[in-house]
C-alpha cells in the first residue's frame, strides 16, 4: 500500500546481447564471475528458469525453440556435479545413453552409404565398422560408452562407484569428467558447457578440450565453453572468443583479432601474459590500468559498455551486425539438425531402463532392506514376549483392549518401517530433477519402478512380522483370519511407502519433509481411531475434526484389523447379561464398526490410498522445480539485430 518501501530489486544480468554461434566451431565463453556467462549458456540451452524476466529470442537455423525441443538438440553440462554414488563411471554414461538414443545417427548413416555408393568411395573400415556399431538401436550404449571413456581418461575408473558423502568414489576432477562424458554419449549437436575444468589440472582439461575440438570439428557440431581460466595451450585450441562483462558482450569472434581490438583501444597484452588473463583483466577496474600503453594520452577507466560500443565499429563486429541483420535461410537447415521428438527413445525402452537401474540400486543398498528386517525380527521377538498368549486372556471387554493394543502396535511397527524411503528418495532428488530436466526420461518412468520393485521386500518383511507373532500372541487360530491380516499389513506398508514417498517429493529438502511428514503422521495416528476414539458417547473425536478421522489411512486398516479379528471364533462367546458377543463388545467399547464387511472396506480403503499416494508422488515429480523459488524479478535484455 506504500506505507513500507518495497524490497524487489530490479537485477539485470545480460543486456543487449546479440551474437552468432557458427557450426564446426568451439567457442570459448570468457568473463569474471558473476558477469553473466551461466545465465547466457541456460538462455541458448533452452533452460532458463521461467521466474526470470527477458526479452528478445534465440534461434537455431532460423527457428524458435518453440518449434523444436531445446534439451535434446542442445545439451547443457552444469558446473555442479550430481550422480547418483551407488553406481559405477561405466554404468552412469551407459544409463545416458541408453535414455538419449542414437538420435540422428542411423538417418545419417544411411544417408552417408547411400552417397559413398554413388561416388564408388570405399569407406575405411575401421571407421565404417564403429559408425555402424554407434548407430544401431541397441548396441550404441556400450559403443560410445567405451568411446567416450576413453576420450576423457575415465577408463582407469570405469568400475568404480562415483561415490557420495557416505561411500568412498572416485576423485573430484574424474567427477567433473563425468559430469562432461553423460551428455557427450547423447546425439546431440550443440553443446554448452558450464565451468567443465573446476577441480581439473591443467593438462586434464587440455585432453577433454582437445578431443571435444576434434569432434566438434569432425561432426560439424558446435560448443561453447566457458573456462575460467585456461592455461594458453587450451586457450589456442578455440577458433573463437566471446568475451563478457557486466552483463554485456565486449568481444565476440575470431580469437586472432581479440588482441588487435583491445589495442586499438589502447591496451596491449604482455608477451609472457596468458591471452585468457588478460582479457579478463583488461575490463577490470582494478587490473586495466597496467595494460594502458598509449603514454601520451592520460589514462581513464574504460568501462565495458564503452568496449561494446567501440566492438560495434570493429571490423569484426560491424561483419557480425551485417550477419546479424540477414534473416538465416531456414532451407539450408537439414532436417535432421533440430530434434522434434521429445525423448530419445520409446517409453517403453525408457521404462525398462528405469527398471534396470532401479533393481541396481536396491542390490546396492541391499544393506538397508537387510537391516529392516532385522530390526522387524528384533522387534518381532520383543512383541511376543511383551504379548504372551498366556498371560492375555479372551473373557473380558479389557483383555480385548489389550489384544487391540498388540494390532496397533504391530500395525504402527510396520507402517513405520517404510520411514526409509523418505530419506532415500529426497537423496536421488538433484539426479531425478537433472535428469528430468534434460529429458532423459518422463517422470512416471521413474516413479513406477520406486513402487512396483518394492512390492515383493514389502511381503517379505511382513511376512517376518506375522509369522513370529500372529500364534505366539494369541490372535485367532484360523488358516483365513491370519492370510486376511498379512494382506491388511502388506497394505498398511505400501500405503506407509507411498505416504514417504509422496512427502519426499512434495518437501525436496529433508528437513521441510520431516517436519511437514512428522506433522501429517501425528494427524494420522491421532485420528485413526484408537488413540482417539470415534466415539459415540464419549465424542473424543469432536465434530469439527471427524473429518481427519475418515480421510487417515490408518483408520481403514485399524477397523480391517479389529473386525478381522475381534468376529472371530475364539470372540463370539455372549457374557451374561449381554445380547452381541464379546468381540462385538470390545470393538464398540473403542467405537469400531462391528460389521465384518469392513474388513473389505478397509481393504478398497488401503488400496486406494496407496494409489492416492503414488499419484501424488509421480504428480509431485511431474510438475514441482528442483528448489523453492523466491520469485525474483530478474530481467534479461537483448539488443534487436
Amino acid at each position: 500500500m506504500g506505507v513500507l518501501s518495497s524490497r524487489k530489486k530490479k537485477l539485470t544480468i545480460l543486456k543487449d546481447v546479440s551474437g552468432i554461434v557458427k557450426p564446426g566451431r568451439m567457442t570459448l565463453l570468457l568473463g569474471p564471475p558473476s558477469s553473466g556467462k551461466t545465465t547466457l549458456l541456460l538462455a541458448l540451452a533452452g533452460k532458463l528458469n521461467p521466474d526470470l524476466k527477458f526479452s528478445g529470442s534465440v534461434t537455431y537455423n532460423g527457428h524458435t525453440m518453440k518449434e523444436f525441443v531445446p534439451q535434446r538438440t542442445a545439451a547443457y553440462i552444469s558446473q555442479h556435479d550430481l550422480h547418483l554414488g551407488e553406481v559405477t563411471v561405466r554404468e552412469t554414461l551407459a544409463f545416458s545413453a541408453r535414455c538419449q538414443g542414437v538420435g540422428t545417427r542411423y538417418d545419417m548413416l544411411a544417408e552417408l552409404s547411400r552417397r559413398e555408393k554413388e561416388a564408388n568411395i570405399k569407406p575405411d573400415p575401421d571407421i565404417d565398422v564403429f559408425m555402424k556399431a554407434v548407430a544401431t538401436e541397441g548396441q550404441e550404449a556400450s559403443v560410445i560408452t567405451d568411446y567416450i571413456l576413453k576420450i576423457l581418461g575415465l577408463d582407469v575408473c570405469a568400475d568404480t562407484m562415483v561415490g557420495n558423502e557416505m561411500l568412498r568414489g572416485i576423485s573430484g576432477g574424474q567427477r567433473k569428467r563425468v559430469t562432461t562424458g553423460e551428455m557427450l554419449v547423447g546425439p546431440a549437436r550443440a553443446l554448452f558447457m558450464d565451468e567443465i575444468s573446476t577441480g581439473l589440472d591443467s593438462s586434464t582439461t587440455f585432453q577433454i578440450v582437445n578431443s571435444l575440438r576434434q569432434t566438434v570439428h569432425i561432426l560439424n557440431g558446435t560448443a561453447v565453453i566457458s573456462l575460467l581460466q585456461p592455461a594458453p595451450e587450451t586457450y589456442d585450441l578455440f577458433d573463437d572468443i566471446i568475451l563478457l562483462s557486466d552483463g554485456v558482450i565486449v568481444y565476440q569472434g575470431p580469437r586472432e583479432h581479440v588482441v588487435s581490438f583491445f589495442e586499438s583501444m589502447g591496451f596491449r597484452c604482455p608477451e609472457r601474459k596468458g591471452v585468457a588473463d588478460f582479457l579478463q583483466e583488461v575490463t577490470s577496474r582494478k587490473d586495466q590500468m597496467q595494460y594502458w600503453v598509449r603514454k601520451d594520452q592520460p589514462y581513464r577507466f574504460i568501462t565495458a559498455n564503452e568496449f561494446a560500443e567501440a566492438f560495434q565499429s570493429f571490423h569484426v563486429g560491424m561483419k557480425l551486425g551485417d550477419e546479424l541483420g540477414t534473416p538465416f535461410d531456414k532451407t539450408k537447415s537439414h532436417p535432421a539438425a533440430l530434434t522434434t521428438q521429445k525423448y530419445g527413445v520409446g517409453k517403453w525402452e525408457l521404462l525398462k531402463a528405469c527398471i534396470a537401474r532401479e533393481f541396481l540400486l536396491m542390490k546396492r543398498n541391499s544393506f538397508v532392506y537387510i537391516f529392516k528386517c532385522m530390526q522387524l525380527t528384533v522387534m518381532a521377538l520383543i512383541t511376543m514376549t511383551l504379548f504372551f498368549r498366556t498371560e492375555m486372556h479372551k473373557d473380558s471387554v479389557q483383555g480385548g483392549r489389550i489384544y487391540m493394543g498388540a494390532l496397533f502396535f504391530g500395525m504402527t511397527m510396520i507402517m513405520f518401517n517404510g520411514m526409509s524411503e523418505l530419506s532415500m528418495t529426497i537423496s536421488k532428488l538433484p539426479v531425478f530433477y537433472k535428469q528430468r530436466d534434460l529429458l532423459f526420461f518422463p517422470s512416471w518412468t521413474y516413479a513406477l519402478p520406486s513402487w512396483i520393485l518394492k512390492i515383493p521386500i514389502t511381503f517379505l518383511e511382513v511376512s517376518i512380522w506375522v509369522f513370529i507373532t500372529y500364534y505366539v500372541i494369541g490372535f485367532d487360530p484360523n488358516a483365513e483370519r491370519f492370510f486376511r491380516q498379512y494382506l491388511i499389513l502388506v497394505l498398511t506398508n505400501q500405503m506407509a511407502s507411498g505416504l514417504f514417498r509422496s512427502i519426499a517429493a512434495i518437501g525436496r529438502n529433508m528437513i521441510v519433509a520431516n517436519t511437514f511428514g512428522s506433522f501429517a503422521l501425528l494427524v494420522l495416528f491421532a485420528l485413526g481411531g484408537f488413540v482417539l476414539s470415534r466415539g459415540i458417547i464419549s465424542k473424543d473425536i469432536k465434530g469439527w475434526w471427524i473429518w481427519g478421522y475418515w480421510i487417515s489411512p490408518m483408520m481403514y486398516g485399524q477397523n480391517a484389523l479389529m473386525a478381522n479379528e475381534f468376529l472371530g471364533h475364539q470372540w463370539n462367546r455372549v457374557l451374561p447379561g449381554s445380547n452381541v458377543s464379546l468381540g462385538v463388545e470390545v470393538l464398540n467399547s473403542r467405537s469400531f464398526f462391528p460389521d465384518s464387511y469392513w474388513y473389505w472396506i478397509g481393504v478398497g480403503g488401503l488400496i486406494g490410498f496407496v494409489f492416492l499416494f503414488n499419484f501424488v508422488f509421480t504428480v509431485a515429480l511431474t510438475y514441482l522445480a528442483r528448489e523453492y523459488s523466491y520469485l525474483l524479478n530478474l530481467f534479461i535484455f537483448r539488443r534487436e539485430g
